[in-house]
């Protein structure tokens, strides 16, 4: 159904409501997709090896059709609407990869440049529409706001939950406790009477680490305090977690909304001075949350010695050889045999060689995970890093052979 409105020459094409209503089914389905996001993204771009570039581009494209599908419709479609949702989640992530990884950008000043964008967004929605409340997207205009902040809410969550870990090290579970208590936050403030447009943007930005972070619990190993189901069927049970939810809203409708905001209606302040005071409570609480990961920061805690994000060669504290001295030869031989071929492609020219033999080392070390790292937990660690950096230096879908000489150099010299 739809209608259409004009104001002197302009015709506005008036839509029933092209989202749900905010239910505690939308909060745990967006959770389900940014977890889907996180995990589906490293399925194919590392477990399957199509390349990290390659891997966004792939989305670029499924994400045009699947919003010019949403974008066609009149109304609310859950199953649309939320595979839009899954799609946008998957591509929002791997372009923060591609800053971080292929590019180079700090995380820091990634999350600071999607800071501004979404600043900016809001700011062109607001200045148009004299909204952003979630229940005004029934024009083209809005809709079209409204997924472009989406897709950089998105990006800035990925941004900023990957820079929370590199500044503090935290490991699955104890990376949850962060987001969850800031949500825990904004829902008192909102329910004490802060702005509810505010809250929600808050909120819709906060879940995207907090779902990175439960897919991070589910795919990391026991020893690192997991659950240890790999990538895929991460990928698998979320999809289904999101399937079955979608099949019960499309059955009862029970976050359809039946009557939207008029199509220019200012957002009105309800209680400008409780609304005023819950800002500063907010601007409190993030002030707190700064302070912790300034403290987290300055504790002492395990990393990489190079940034596992930027795809570029990890130093370790061992000298050559060192942080293998607990560990079988046998199986150092096995991966400095892999290392040194995949070298020798990569020098020859043959990156398809290369991206199939660095597989081959992937599989080895995960296979060998439960054997050595008892053995030497640390060495262990730094070796996990080093490898995952050679990996994604063989893998970009744009690879840098002189990135990938230094990276396999530095991975043979830790091996001895």
């Amino acid at each position: 159904m739809t209608e259409t409105t004009r104001s002197g020459t302009v015709e506005t094409r008036v839509l029933l409501s092209k989202v749900p209503e905010v239910t505690v089914w939308f909060w745990i389905i967006k959770i389900l997709c940014t977890t889907v996001g996180e995990s589906f993204a490293d399925w194919i771009n590392l477990t399957v090896g199509v390349g990290l570039s390659l891997t966004a581009l792939l989305f670029t494209v499924v994400l045009a059709a699947v919003l010019g599908w949403q974008l066609r419709l009149d109304r609310y479609v859950p199953f649309v609407y939320w595979l839009s949702v899954v799609v946008l989640s998957v591509t929002g992530t791997l372009y923060t990869d591609i800053l971080t990884d292929s590019v180079g950008v700090p995380l820091a000043l990634s999350t600071g440049v999607f800071v501004a964008i979404l600043v900016v967004v809001f700011g062109v929605w607001f200045a148009r529409e004299r909204t952003l409340s979630i229940h005004s997207i029934v024009t083209l205009p809005r809709e079209l706001f409204y997924w472009l902040a989406v897709l950089v809410t998105f990006a800035l969550g990925t941004a900023a939950g990957d820079w929370t870990l590199e500044l503090t090290g935290w490991g699955p579970g104890i990376s949850v406790l962060l987001p969850v208590g800031l949500i825990v936050a904004i829902v008192i403030g909102w329910r004490l009477g802060a702005n509810a447009v505010l809250s929600f943007w808050l909120a819709y930005i906060l879940t995207r680490p907090l779902g990175a972070n439960l897919g991070d619990w589910f795919v990391s190993p026991s020893t690192d305090h997991g659950l240890g189901l790999g990538t895929a069927a991460t990928s698998v049970i979320f999809l289904a977690a999101i399937l079955a939810s979608v099949v019960y809203l499309t059955r009862t409708r029970s976050d359809v909304i039946t009557e939207s905001e008029p199509t220019h209606q200012p957002t009105a302040t309800v209680r400008p001075a409780r609304e005023r005071v819950m800002v500063t409570y907010y601007a409190a609480v993030a002030v707190a949350a700064a302070a912790l990961l300034v403290w987290a920061a300055a504790q002492p805690h395990a990393t990489a010695t190079e940034d596992d994000t930027t795809g570029a060669a990890v130093t370790t504290s061992f000298s050559s050889g060192d942080a293998t001295t607990h560990f079988p030869q046998g199986e150092i031989a096995k991966f400095r045999t892999i290392a040194e071929d995949t070298l020798a492609k990569v020098q020859a020219g043959d990156q398809a060689g290369a991206k199939a033999r660095i597989k081959d080392l992937e599989t080895v070390w995960d296979a060998d995970e439960a054997a050595l790292r008892p053995l030497d937990q640390n060495a262990w660690q730094a070796l996990d890093g080093q490898i995952d950096s050679t990996l994604k230096a063989v893998r970009v879908g744009t690879p840098d052979t002189a990135t990938e000489t230094k990276t396999l150099n530095a991975l043979l010299t830790a091996l001895g």
